[in-house]
């Protein structure tokens, strides 16, 4: 068994017993970055000498027989818009190359505390906007699968370097289907987990009410290790949820174990909207739940439909006030060419932000300002709640809905660039769990005729993501969907 076939959780009790050192596993890893990442360009900084020094001292801890935390030694990947106090947190932006962050994000302390070794932190779409890792105002990366496409966004990098083992496991960001997206792109597993259950204290806001990080892993067994990890209250994060109100379990416990009396609830009309590969490749997965004694029933779902034009009023509404505060002031870039304070923000801000980021903005205070407020953000609200209505009440006739990630498998780079409105429907089955804030996973589940990957997405009402792992699990242990991978 090569170094690149282990899974996190293996690879954690081969360390923690003492049959493979962290140091070997990190200079193995770091070797084949070597190699692939030139293709790849999965990551924006690499951490090579903090990585050895924490892969010595989990080997130090086990010689010594002492304990060893849930991650030990197992080299993981941070999307760049968490904050770590090593290297800069750029969220791919000009406007912050050049930003390095006095604390670490609550995630990147959960991983330390774990004896995780952090390798590096991975290129995204600018602030996390976008579909395909094309809006990065940094670089370019590329799909593992075939170079020629996008590994989706704005989690790109982090799903790219999973698939393309360039990591263990990685963290993402999910606002609208970031980390499903990709995953199912790059044919991993991306867990985006209920609003609240994670701290996001240490992440770069684009839409507060909207982003969670979660993990991207190679199996539903890693992302349920990941969740142990860094799930629970954090009383830096006014939206973190108290765990009285919503206990964190030990979620890889009683992975194994199927729900008893499992309902899926699929949504027919929108599962049309979606081309004849992924169409072919759910049914296929279906089937394999419907094999294995489980009902299926279909439920409707009328508002699902406006979630796109929903989420980028809402989002971008956030985000305008959220980028607020990179004015040239306070921190990041500041252009040369100022003369004055106005020139000092117009100028900065021209010169910082990506196109995309600019479109956002301008959206989302349109949507904000006088006159227009109630005819666009107001409503969106109002609809928002009836989209969680639609929710709740499909989980009162099942315990899950399934549906495809994506219309499409991955696409060419630069084949919707020119048309953003094309580009925003690509997240059109992702969107609407992160408007209701319910948890939902993207697990591999077939390839269409050009050979790239299908993700099947599961979602569950709030808080029960012990239940979606287990249903996830359901699924892979009767499939060998996620145990391919893409050619060195």
């Amino acid at each position: 068994m090569t170094m690149d076939e282990f899974t996190a959780r293996q690879l954690r009790d081969e360390i923690a017993a003492g049959r493979l050192k962290s140091v070997d596993v990190v200079q193995s890893l770091f070797a084949r970055i070597d190699r692939v990442e030139p293709v790849v360009g999965a990551y924006l900084s690499l951490f090579k000498n903090e990585a050895l020094a924490a892969a010595e001292e989990v080997d130090r801890k086990v010689a010594r027989g002492g304990a060893v935390g849930l991650l030990a030694g197992v080299p993981v990947a941070i999307k760049d818009n968490m904050c770590t106090q090593v290297g800069a947190t750029t969220c791919a932006s000009k406007i912050l190359a050049n930003f390095h962050s006095p604390y670490d994000a609550h995630v990147v302390e959960r991983l330390k505390a774990a004896d995780a070794v952090i390798v590096g932190k991975t290129n995204m779409d600018e602030f996390a906007m976008g579909s395909s890792t094309e809006n990065s105002g940094l670089k370019q990366t590329v799909n593992p699968w075939d170079a020629a496409r996008v590994p989706g966004g704005s989690s790109g990098g982090s799903a790219a370097a999973t698939a393309a083992r360039l990591c263990y496991a990685a963290l993402g960001s999910d606002t609208g289907g970031s980390i499903r997206q990709p995953a199912a792109f790059c044919g991993v597993v991306g867990l985006k987990p209920t609003y609240g259950r994670v701290s996001r204290y240490g992440l770069v806001a684009y839409g507060s009410s909207l982003d969670q990080i979660g993990p991207l892993t190679v199996d539903v067994a890693d992302a349920a290790l990941m969740l142990g990890v860094i799930a629970g209250h954090d009383p830096r994060d006014s939206t973190s949820v108290d765990e009285r109100t919503a206990p964190v379990c030990d979620y890889l416990a009683r992975l194994d174990e199927p729900p008893a009396g499992l309902r899926i609830a699929i949504v027919p009309e929108f599962n049309a909207a979606a081309d004849i590969d992924t169409r072919n490749a759910i049914d296929e997965a279906l089937e394999v739940y419907r094999r294995q004694g489980v009902e299926l029933i279909e439920v409707s779902m009328p508002n699902f439909q406006y979630a796109v034009a929903v989420y980028y009023v809402i989002a971008t509404a956030e985000a305008s006030s959220n980028l607020a505060r990179y004015d040239g002031v306070h921190y990041g870039h500041r252009s040369a060419e100022a003369c004055d304070l106005v020139e000092v923000y117009s100028k900065s801000r021209a010169e910082g932000f990506g196109d995309e980021v600019k479109r956002r903005i301008m959206l989302g205070t349109f949507a904000l300002s006088s006159g227009y407020y109630d005819a666009y953000y107001l409503r969106a609200l109002k609809v928002r709640n009836l989209i969680r209505g639609d929710f709740m009440s499909a989980f009162e006739k099942a315990d899950c809905i399934v549906m495809p990630v994506s219309p499409t498998t991955a696409f060419k780079i630069g084949e919707k660039t020119a048309d953003p409105l094309q580009m925003y429907m690509a997240d059109i089955y992702t969107i609407a769990a992160n408007l209701s804030g319910v948890p939902g996973i993207s697990i591999p589940c077939g390839f269409d005729t050009r050979g790239l990957p299908i993700g099947l997405q599961i979602m569950t009402p709030a808080f029960t993501e012990e239940k979606l792992l287990r249903i996830g699990r359901m699924f892979e242990k009767h499939t060998e969907w996620h145990k391919r991978k893409p050619e060195a």
